[in-house]
């Protein structure tokens, strides 16, 4: 346990898309957090970083190996923020080497990967956080506060919905995405993190039946259609559905929670708005809720990462456990491959799943460019 005046020596593996973010986050609890290094195999994508938060002359190491910077910085707390198929290997790497990790989504491609990660963190007496920062919405928190007081009471299904575009250039920018080994498809990349809210308020899936496809992106392996169904232990059901095809833009990203007292719906960028809120206790009332939980974030990345980062380094200094922990992000994988591997079979798949990787599905779709 650290002393609670000593800061955290933080690293950051991967300076693309989402890296602004981490940084953002890592700047953001900076009394208790310090930037000590970044690593990418591309330099440019270090410099721009930095540039973008007038940082460049804060004395941060560029690195473009990260073992050689794991070695040398020996960081409390590394974020693995590169493309989905390396996030497996190099989390590894950092919790060999003593480091507190965040992972970003996908935790890992397969679920011996996710399972290696977990138990090589516990083994070494560091901690483990998949990056569902979602979980930290204002909307989300009031919505699982809502749901722990028993106010929805039986619940009887919820639905997840994402309905986004992506266009060639999108694929085109960063080679890996799209591809089973380093990505997947809308589901393991855009859908996850509903995927992962859906499944943390439902409770434990036994059972899914789904199809995916590939409709519109003849120049990806992976889906750009996914639609599942799934039943819960508990008795209730979920529905999934995520797209990349959808005309002219992104349109919206909601998820439902329909109770025997209790209705929801969030949606927003990043369902970061409560659009719907009905209970029969009438503790609270809807305008006032969809008022006082309402978030406007400039993309579809929301705020959470800052508080995801506090609350992980606050789990270091403290010995516990972080909110979102790698079973979470176990959990949200397990979801999106019991999801591949129903459609490919054409039958329901029981969970839980086991040895499973976004790999076996390797060209599902290889005619998609013939239709």
């Amino acid at each position: 346990m650290f002393q609670t005046k000593q800061k955290l020596k933080y690293a950051l593996i991967g300076c693309g898309r989402i890296s602004p973010n981490h940084i953002a986050a890592a700047l953001s609890n900076a009394n208790e957090l310090e930037i000590t290094a970044i690593c990418d195999v591309v330099p440019e994508n270090m410099d721009n970083l930095l540039s973008k938060f007038n940082i460049q002359d804060a004395g941060i190491k560029k690195y473009a190996d990260y073992k050689e910077m794991l070695e040398n910085e020996h960081p409390d707390l590394v974020s693995v923020a590169t493309d989905s198929g390396k996030h497996a290997r190099i989390a590894l790497d950092c919790i060999s080497a003593g480091c507190n990790v965040i992972v970003e989504k996908p935790l890992a491609m397969s679920l011996d990967d996710a399972d290696a990660l977990i138990a090589a963190a516990k083994k070494r007496g560091v901690l483990l956080c998949a990056c569902h920062q979602n979980r930290f919405n204002k909307s989300v928190k009031k919505i699982r506060e809502t749901l722990e007081a028993g106010r929805f009471g039986r619940l009887f299904h919820g639905a997840a919905h994402v309905r986004w575009n992506r266009g060639e250039d999108y694929y085109t920018q960063a080679p890996w995405r799209g591809k089973w080994a380093s990505d997947g498809g809308a589901l393991m990349n855009q859908c996850i993190h509903n995927i992962d809210l859906l499944r943390w308020m439902m409770g434990e899936p036994v059972e899914v039946m789904a199809y995916t496809d590939n409709l519109a992106h003849p120049f990806i392996e992976a889906e750009d259609l996914g639609l599942a169904i799934v039943k819960f232990k508990n008795g209730s059901y979920g529905l999934i559905e995520g797209s990349t095809n959808i005309y002219p833009k992104n349109l919206e990203e909601t998820l439902y929670i329909f109770g025997e007292k209790g209705t929801v719906k969030a949606g927003g960028k990043s369902v970061n708005c409560i659009e719907e809120w009905a209970f029969g206790d009438n503790i609270d009332k809807r305008d006032d809720v969809i008022t006082q939980f309402a978030e406007n974030p400039p993309n579809i990345y929301g705020f959470g990462h800052t508080p995801l980062y506090a609350d992980m380094i606050s789990a270091i200094k403290d010995g516990r456990e972080p909110y979102v922990t790698g079973e979470a992000g176990r959990d949200a994988l397990e979801m999106v491959l019991a999801i591949y591997k129903s459609a490919a079979s054409g039958a329901p798949v029981k969970l839980p799943l086991t040895h499973c990787a976004a790999t076996d599905f390797t060209g599902r779709f290889d005619g998609a460019a013939e239709r």
